[in-house]
């Protein structure tokens, strides 16, 4: 079964977030857990989420991924900026707790200019403060583009990442297409490599989820510009080959492609259709 959906808005509460969903075609989605471009979260209601939890449960939902806002950024120059984003964080996770056994996805961040070192200390540090025992949610280090100074351009980073937190039970990775291909990763013509290498340095036990997108750029590019399916370059046969492979069956695809609501219905379809070929 393809777990399939899209980002939706957070703004008219969970129930609303899931029947959209629904409507669009999808049995998953992702949102944002607060502005993603600012600090202000929406204020979360009981019913709201027992509503939500009730309609994923009728329609056979898979994993909810929740984004961090991009203004995060745990290993930031600035300490006031990282003070915030650790605050960010620790607020976000005690909010899921609301839909326990789900997803957290966030930008590692960038160092800009204190050196990828400092900041893969400053990342692991930051969630060795927020990560406990008794929370139910699994936090994801996303795959980056390696654009400017960030953080995670590599699996290797990641790894790195991993390997100095404490509660490694609780942290996982999401898998950006995009991302990977910007970064010089070749899923076009070599994904099972590219599978192979992602389970040498991280283990593919610690991949949790998909953000499915093509990009308009060249491999390597370090851009990071999604786009439609098929429509990018890594093309229409590429995706098909990353939807169907056997190492990510059963995880949650999210697609974040530069659609409107009926863009994202025909994206839909179309995945879910793989399953009858």
């Amino acid at each position: 079964m393809f777990y399939i959906g899209n980002h939706v808005s957070f703004s008219k509460g969970f129930l609303a977030m899931g029947k959209l969903e629904t409507k669009l075609g999808g049995n998953v989605f992702a949102f944002f857990t607060r502005n993603p471009r600012g600090g202000n979260a929406k204020e979360i209601k009981n019913e709201d989420v027992l509503a939500l939890l009730q309609w994923m449960k009728e329609h056979h939902f898979g994993k909810i991924v929740a984004h961090a806002p991009y203004t995060m950024n745990l290993c930031s120059a600035k300490e006031k900026v990282r003070d915030f984003s650790l605050e960010m964080l620790k607020e976000d996770l005690i909010r899921m707790e609301y839909l326990p056994g789900n997803y957290y996805n966030f930008h590692p961040g960038s160092h800009l200019g204190q050196g990828v070192e400092k900041g893969i200390y400053l990342i692991a540090d930051a969630l060795n403060q927020t990560l406990k025992p008794e929370q139910n949610t699994i936090v994801l280090l996303e795959t980056m583009a390696g654009k400017g100074t960030e953080i995670g351009g590599n699996f290797e980073e990641l790894k790195a990442i991993m390997d100095l937190v404490e509660r490694k039970d609780k942290l996982g990775v999401c898998l950006d297409t995009c991302h990977v291909w910007d970064s010089g990763y070749d899923i076009v013509d070599n994904l099972d490599g590219v599978l192979e290498e992602f389970n040498r340095v991280i283990g593919l036990e610690h991949l949790y989820a998909i953000h499915f997108n093509d990009s308009m750029n060249e491999r390597g590019s370090h851009k990071d510009r999604h786009e439609k399916i098929g429509m990018g370059k890594i093309g229409m046969e590429a995706m098909k080959k990353i939807a169907l492979h056997p190492k990510l069956a059963g995880k949650p695809f999210i697609l974040e492609t530069p659609n409107e609501d009926e863009g994202y219905a025909k994206e839909i379809a179309w995945v879910k259709s793989l399953q009858n070929e």
